[in-house]
């Protein structure tokens, strides 16, 4: 792709969403081992992404998919379902963004613009299945036989060829819909599906959810009043969350109900349905300390225990768990001995040196995972199973992989290279790679990684390009995420890309990764427990005075701090709390008082509200208003529905009452993601810095 002279570095990063447009996702392996399917935009800037086959002999791509094709000139058509749950998953690019394929990939389905549509993979058009309705997450029987689907809050099933077209579960009320995944499963449980097919195709499992008891919190847009407020169903903290349970539908109309206690047991956090065994379930009670591995009877719709994990402050959720082998043997993540290790049937494959991230494939004579082992700005793919794991990637960096059989594909990001590398292996073999398009960067990250103070805090330190040590001090800007099961100082350069340029615009960039955050085991993540904001500010200000010992360069006397999210909630409360060390706060989109935040995530850290009142009010910001002495501005999109504008404007509200003079920037039409717009984009940032250069007097 040729980059005009006009295309500043922030404009291009927009445009390439992060420079990630051209790189390949969703990528699955057929079963014979002979291609490897995959979603990729065909440039850099083409956010409109098709389906790619690589043939694994020849190294040829083809492609199978191309939105442009079928959608013409013409924008997609999203319903408010679809685009919401866009929302959850971050999803930005359009196209193909999902497919499912049937077990001997034969065919592949997708939606486009709420149609559905189903391509041969050995060749062919795609074609259109014509159904009603806009249609939502459609997913191919494992025989290639059906087409499952929702559209409307009901569940269809029709033939691949278009016909019989019947509805499985459809909803009594408007609050009803079934075989969709609820706001707290896709927002914080990673689970954005609803319904799962059984191995032979011939019944699913399917989740009915009722909203009715979720109170209902609005969101206007004040930019066009004309517009009627959207509704959503919002389980804040302490209130009551949507009702799931679980059915087993036959294709002619038969209906089971599940025998799980979703009384006590309410969070679905997970189904896994295949030849190994019997329908297994994850649940949570809604304290998260008790986890439930169930086994379910499809025929009776009788659940027995398998599994039971434990813990004084929570179970955590990972991805790719609970599931069986193909020769029956059920493989979870627990934490045992101070490590998250991988168990078969209970028992421990893992040890104590290794921090398991997730599943990966569960095979017959191991277990793929990713992990960590010691250095958690690294991520690494082994294989697990009898004997010591087996480290499959080599290369230094953060790595995922798929596997089917004896052929691997590892995705690969490194300090040494932009962007992913995309490696297919057979029998641990190098036997090619899937090319990327993605746009190279315009700019390389000089990134000093390194750990700091008593408590060995990762982070990262960037300087200006060219910038000679002891030449001058820096301005110091922090930018952090810093709350739990994030994390930013990675192993992987273009995670650096952002903090990079505004190291250019004259700052010391510090990025400090606290308690909490992944990589470092059950008991670094579990400190944060009935105290997260004071724990992981802490350790900002500790990295902040840790690094600047060893880097005299950095000016403790003009230190600013910008962050988004749990990263803003972190930035006003250093200006809050902690005015000494840091002297300006760019806060945007923040967490400012935990009662207005969903229940699965505060309350898995903070505890219920009515039983720990003083946490909740420790961790608002809202009493700390009168304490405000330094510049603080609030960035917040209005039509943010996962950390509602309410947090800004309640904590803007209370500093007016202390007359404490403070800048609040609304955003119009914006969402969690922050501006999309490359223009926008572009002076979003350059205001964040000119703002940030006048309140450090600079």
């Amino acid at each position: 792709m040729v980059v005009t002279s006009d295309d500043t570095f922030l404009r291009l990063q927009a445009r390439t969403q992060r420079f990630t447009l051209g790189t390949p996702r969703e990528i699955r392996i057929t079963r014979d081992g002979t291609g490897v399917l995959f979603l990729r935009s065909l440039s850099g800037t083409d956010d409109r992404h098709g389906l790619w086959r690589l043939d694994v002999a020849s190294g040829q791509e083809t492609l199978l998919v191309d939105p442009a094709g079928l959608l013409g000139d013409g924008d997609e058509e999203l319903s408010a379902e679809e685009r919401a749950a866009r929302e959850r998953t971050r999803t930005r690019a359009g196209g193909v963004v999902a497919y499912t394929t049937d077990d001997d990939y034969r065919l592949a389905t997708f939606s486009l613009s709420g149609k559905l549509f189903v391509v041969d993979l050995a060749g062919g058009e795609p074609r259109e299945v014509p159904v009603t309705g806009s249609i939502m997450d459609p997913r191919l029987d494992p025989t290639g036989r059906r087409i499952a689907y929702v559209t409307g809050g009901a569940l269809h099933v029709v033939d691949v060829d278009g016909g019989h077209d019947r509805v499985l579960a459809e909803p009594d009320t408007d609050d009803v819909a079934w075989g969709l995944a609820e706001f707290l499963a896709a927002e914080e449980m990673d689970r954005v599906r609803g319904y799962w097919w059984s191995p032979d195709g011939d019944r699913i499992i399917a989740a009915r959810t009722d909203r009715s008891p979720v109170r209902r919190w609005h969101i206007a847009d004040p930019a066009n009043p004309e517009g009627e407020p959207a509704t959503v169903a919002y389980p804040a903290a302490g209130t009551d969350n949507a009702v799931v349970s679980l059915f087993v539908l036959d294709l002619d109309g038969g209906r089971v109900a599940v025998d799980w206690d979703n009384t006590n047991l309410p969070y679905l956090a997970t189904v896994h349905w295949s030849a190994g065994g019997p329908p297994l379930l994850a649940v949570q009670t809604r304290d998260q300390r008790r986890m439930v591995v169930l086994t379910v009877d499809p025929a009776t719709g009788a659940t027995c225990v398998r599994q039971e994990l434990t813990d004084p402050h929570w179970v955590d959720i990972v991805s790719g768990a609970p599931a069986w082998t193909p020769n029956g043997r059920l493989v979870t993540v627990a934490a045992r001995d101070g490590a998250y290790r991988l168990l078969l049937d209970g028992e421990p494959v893992t040890g104590p040196e290794l921090q398991v991230r997730s599943v990966v494939d569960a095979g017959a004579d191991d277990v793929l995972v990713t992990a960590s082992a010691g250095d958690p700005t690294q991520v690494h793919v082994y294989a697990a199973g009898a004997g010591e794991p087996t480290q499959v990637s080599t290369v230094d960096g953060v790595h995922s992989a798929v596997r089917s059989g004896d052929v691997t594909v590892l995705v690969s990001w490194s300090m040494a290279y932009p962007g992913p590398v995309v490696t297919v292996q057979r029998d641990g073999k190098p036997a090619g790679g899937i090319a990327s398009r993605a746009v190279v960067p315009p700019l390389t990250p000089d990134v000093t990684l390194l750990t700091a103070g008593e408590r060995d805090l990762r982070c990262a330190l960037l300087f200006p390009t060219g910038h000679v040590p002891g030449s001058r001090k820096l301005p110091v800007l922090l930018d952090p995420y810093g709350g739990p099961h994030a994390q930013r100082v990675l192993h992987a350069s273009n995670s650096y890309l952002t903090p990079q340029w505004l190291a250019d615009q004259g700052f010391a960039v510090l990025i400090a990764d606290g308690r909490g955050t992944p990589g470092r085991g059950p008991d670094w993540d579990r400190a944060v427990a009935f105290d997260m904001i004071d724990v992981t500010l802490a350790d900002q200000i500790d990295a902040l005075h840790a690094v600047a010992a060893r880097h005299p360069d950095l000016d403790l006397d003009k230190v600013a701090i910008r962050g988004w999210s749990y990263g803003g909630y972190l930035a006003a409360a250093a200006v809050l709390r902690r005015p000494d060390a840091v002297h300006a706060a760019l806060s945007g989109a923040p967490v400012t008082d935990p009662r207005l935040y969903d229940t699965h995530y505060m309350e898995r850290y903070l505890g219920h509200p009515d039983e720990r009142p003083d946490v909740y009010r420790r961790g608002s910001l809202i009493p700390d208003a009168p304490n405000l002495t330094r510049p603080l501005m609030l960035i917040h999109g209005l039509a943010d529905d996962n950390v509602f504008v309410a947090h800004t404007l309640r904590l803007s509200a209370a500093l007016l009452a202390a007359g404490k003079d403070h800048t609040v920037l609304p955003l119009s039409g914006v969402t969690h993601m922050g501006p999309t717009d490359e223009r926008e984009a572009e002076n979003f940032l350059l205001l964040q810095v000119n703002w940030l250069k006048r309140a450090l007097g600079l």
